[in-house]
């Protein structure tokens, strides 16, 4: 519906409302989003004439005349909406007949909010008791990829967009490609129902060696006026490979239909990754990389739930003849030494044998350790290879790889996936990190997050610090994040106060670009196509991805605009908090990740009690302590991590030597990879060795690292009470860049009402400012669960 006509609706509804109260007639909640959405651009009018930013207002009037239309669609089309809300979610079958009968009137409601929000907000800024940052747009067909950084215009800039967006529209489709919505045009959207989609994919070669013209114009054929990335789409494998390779698709993985240690495999995706790169090269298509597998894994135990997608149910002729030699050169040709660790007694390497999948009970044996080890080794071997070929048509191609950081920050090892090796391996950190403001939906008891934190935020936060840890100086891509949805976490009525923290923290820890799950209405508000029609799906999750998503609440996807918008205003700021030291630095041994059942519970202990003190917390691994500069920490803490390797053992002896200064506990260290004593000890060198006690606690442990870290002495203070004994509030305190003084960022991702102090060093309160809104803070006020920050405070 063009403005026009809605503006003249607004009229009109204004007349019918004067009507319909003299006469006590009910008022539609339609007619009130209308008239509403009248007295916005009256405003915007206004501000506009005093010279005032409306940008942000023009996205709440946008996203309104929306959802008006969606709400006018569902409401014609209740049964539809019905069967999606009955589909896949067990807590939405049982009430899908009222949820699709209320979701018309609440997404109207939900709109008339978003407009009152908006009215008043303007209303201040008009009268001055706001004063804002200008919106800083994105210039999306004119992007610069600097080194850690995306520029607009050369200013850094944070780019927003949906994955897998309305699929069957064209890019050049303003309704759906705009500021509001995000502008990263996608080479790979067409995901999960079929094999043939537009991405690089394993049917584009024939097997004469030919290329499918048709299935290679969705690559060439994709506008290239945007900035963009292309998907390696990995789902399938032609029948022809399977014709000649019958073992083709053992031990393949969820969303990796093949061997990738079948050579022909390797040959066929060699040519492609070869040929696309030729196709797209110099493209802005290409500009934010070519994502080289989406959220890759290969569980090999028995027991995990991937087994029922066919994971790794049984293993090719070719993983076993290349783990035998893995085991070969590993064991340095001693059959005697393996079956000693074993307990076996095979006369050569080429006689063993074992159960596979591997069962569970096996964790923290030696065979155990041995296949984790070699599965990460062999996947990034895969993708050094598909990396290498992709460069050899695109010399200049940037990579990423879609990594679940739930790999890196939960427990289990089986998953093939090197988070350090893969993250070092491409020249984009790439990620599909997920948050959760509510359990899981099929959750039967609290959460333990729910005890202290308005959201689950411990994946999104340890796995980033990890990965920029890992490559500080590289564009971070998330290239489908689950922060508004996930398989089994949806809610109708989401916080939009939890969008604007989860994104602004995302963003502080490294984010730079990131697509949400997802955008699936058309622009006359019915479900893109995938949505119609029975949905039967090898991946099931995706029937029940649209119920209850963003797609159904305007307050949410207006809120994921408005904090880009904020984000983008003070874009310099936010580099130079995320540009900090990071003083600190927990050692990570994916050693002891693969040996031990709850290694990573166990380092989230000490990560969180750091992770509330002022500084951005890193990581250090043997490879960080051979390759980095020392002198960007000032501490490594070794904690609850028993097994490493001698290697490992020897790089932190090294650091040591050198000067370093290390704090191990009195768990740490004392095995090698195969649980056998280590005799030797660490010694301080010319460096500084605090080993703690056994009795000590995690809270003695912190005081310890934060006496000995001088760069977690900072210039301004932040002290909260929020009513409890667990703090909610991480900050950060960084020099403004633009002027004199300090900039303050704080976010309250606790559960209770924060009663925050500012102090400098010597304990005299400090005068700040909302950097935001202009308003003045003072020393002292109040921070309500969800909320956001970003103070200047003025030099002493």
């Amino acid at each position: 519906m063009k403005k026009t006509t809605l503006h003249g609706l607004a009229l009109a509804c204004i007349f019918a409302l004067s009507t319909a109260a003299g006469s006590g007639q009910k008022v539609s909640l339609k007619e009130q989003a209308l008239v509403k959405i009248g007295e916005l651009e009256t405003l915007m009018d206004q501000a506009r004439a005093k010279e005032l930013c409306v940008a942000r207002e023009e996205t709440v009037v946008w996203f309104s005349k929306e959802f008006i239309k969606f709400a006018d669609w569902d409401e014609a089309h209740k049964e539809a909406n019905e069967y999606l809300f009955g589909v896949y979610h067990q807590p939405f079958k049982s009430r899908k007949k009222e949820l699709a009968e209320q979701l018309p009137d609440f997404e109207r409601q939900k709109v008339i909010e978003l407009l009152d929000k908006g009215i008043a907000t303007l209303n201040s800024v008009i009268r001055g008791e706001i004063v804002r940052c200008p919106v800083k747009r994105v210039d999306w067909e004119n992007i610069d990829v600097a080194e850690d950084v995306l520029l607009s215009n050369g200013k850094p800039i944070f780019l927003y967009d949906y994955f897998s967006k309305s699929v069957g529209r064209p890019l050049t489709d303003k309704q759906v490609y705009n500021d509001h919505l995000g502008a990263i045009f996608h080479g790979g959207e067409n995901l999960y129902p079929v094999d043939h989609d537009r991405a690089i994919n394993s049917f584009l070669l024939k097997e004469d060696g030919s290329w499918d013209e048709e299935l290679l114009k969705e690559i060439t054929g994709i506008s290239d006026t945007n900035v963009g990335f292309l998907l390696f789409w990995n789902g399938g494998i032609p029948e022809w490979v399977l014709e000649k390779e019958p073992e083709a698709d053992k031990g393949r993985s969820l969303f990796t239909g093949y061997d990738i240690d079948n050579p022909l495999v390797r040959e066929v995706w060699g040519k492609i990754a070869r040929k696309s790169g030729e196709l797209t090269r110099g493209k802005k298509v290409t500009q934010l990389g070519y994502i080289l597998s989406n959220e890759p894994h290969w569980y090999a135990a028995k027991e995990h739930w991937t087994q029922r997608y066919k994971e790794m149910n049984s293993i090719s002729s070719y993983t076993k003849a290349n783990f035998k030699v893995w085991l070969k050169e590993n064991y340095n040709g001693d059959i005697g030494k393996l079956n000693a660790l074993w307990k076996t007694g095979f006369q050569s390497f080429d006689e063993i044998s074992y159960p596979f999948p591997l069962p569970r009970s096996l964790r923290g044996s030696p065979l155990w350790y041995d296949f984790c080890r070699f599965n990460m080794d062999r996947v990034t071997d895969w993708f050094t290879y598909i990396q290498n070929e992709l460069r050899k048509g695109n010399p200049e191609a940037d990579t990423s790889i879609k990594l679940q950081p739930n790999l890196f920050s939960e427990n289990y090892r089986s998953h093939g996936i090197d988070v350090e090796a893969l993250t070092e391996l491409t020249s984009m950190i790439g990620d599909d990190a997920k948050t959760k403001w509510i359990r899981n939906l099929n959750a039967k008891q609290p959460e333990p997050w729910e005890a202290h934190y308005a959201y689950f935020w411990e994946e999104l936060s340890m796995t980033y610090d990890f990965l920029e840890s890992v490559a500080p100086n590289k564009i971070h891509f998330n290239s489908e994040n689950h922060f508004l949805s996930a398989s089994w976490v949806r809610e109708l009525d989401m916080p939009e106060e939890y969008v604007r923290n989860v994104y602004w923290l995302a963003t502080i820890q490294g984010m730079d670009a990131n697509l949400a799950w997802w955008w699936a209405r058309d622009p006359d508000g019915s479900p893109e196509n995938r949505m119609e029609g029975e949905l039967n799906f090898f991946d099931p999750a995706l029937a029940g991805s649209y119920a209850a998503s963003a797609n159904q609440q305007p307050h949410v996807v207006n809120e994921v605009t408005q904090v880009m918008y904020d984000l983008n205003s003070v874009s310099e700021e936010i580099m130079a908090i995320r540009r900090q030291r990071r003083p600190v630095r927990l050692f990570y041994s994916e050693t002891s990740a693969i040996n031990k059942h709850r290694h990573m519970s166990e380092q989230f202990e000490l990560y969180e009690q750091l992770f509330f003190e002022g500084f951005p917390l890193g990581y250090m691994t043997e490879k960080m302590l051979s390759k980095q500069d020392h002198s960007q920490w000032d501490t490594v803490v070794v904690y609850k991590t028993p097994f490493v390797t001698d290697s490992e053992f020897a790089a932190l002896q090294q650091y040591l030597d050198g000067g370093g200064t290390v704090i191990v506990d009195a768990l740490s260290l004392g095995k090698n990879q195969y649980g056998q004593p280590r005799a030797e000890k660490l010694s301080a060198g010319k460096g500084r060795l605090v080993m703690l006690p056994k009795s000590a606690t995690v809270e003695q442990i912190q005081q310890k690292v934060l006496a000995l870290s001088p760069g977690t002495k900072l210039p301004v203070v932040v002290s909260e009470d929020n009513g409890s004994t667990h703090k909610g509030c991480t900050w950060r305190v960084v020099k403004n860049p633009n002027g004199e003084g300090y900039l303050v960022n704080i976010l309250n991702l606790g559960k209770h009402t924060a009663e925050l102090q500012l102090k400098d060093l010597n304990g005299k309160p400090v005068d700040a400012g909302d950097v935001l809104t202009g308003k003045s803070m003072g020393s002292a006020f109040s921070l309500e669960p969800n909320g956001v920050l970003l103070l200047d405070v003025a030099a002493q």
